[in-house]
């Protein structure tokens, strides 16, 4: 990957001996992300079986089955865990975690982010959906 010249990385930004920072870097976000990727998984349907007729006789297909493709890219998964941790040590809100995220620079360092970024990572809504789907 290659750095941009004109934009300072958060690891030169911040003090790396916070605790965030420090228990970034301790956190086993491989095994985290390899035990939650299974949930977000595309799963293959079996389709709907479609009987009809056409010049040549009966014909039978399947349609809606496989993997779909569509629908919008999920978030990366240590992007919200990190979201859904730092909303429980510091006793936020969906909301102000989110916007907490987009003003402190730690935070972006915890959820693996390179670059200082101003706008927020998700929609506060889509923090609630992914802790439903996590149970």
């Amino acid at each position: 990957m290659i750095d941009d010249f004109f934009r300072n990385r958060l690891n030169q930004m911040i003090d790396l001996g916070h605790l965030v920072a420090v228990l970034s870097n301790r956190m086993p976000w491989q095994e985290i992300e390899a035990s939650l990727a299974q949930l977000w998984a595309r799963q293959l349907k079996a389709g709907k079986k479609i009987e009809d007729l056409d010049l040549f006789g009966p014909v039978s297909a399947v349609a809606g089955g496989g993997i779909s493709k569509a629908g919008r890219p999920r978030l990366p998964i240590r992007l919200m865990v990190a979201l859904l941790y730092l909303k429980h040590a510091f006793n936020e809100s969906d909301e102000d975690v989110i916007q907490g995220w987009g003003e402190t620079p730690t935070w972006q360092y915890f959820s693996s982010n390179e670059y200082f970024a101003h706008q927020w990572p998700c929609d506060p809504t889509q923090l609630g959906r992914f802790r439903k789907a996590l149970g």
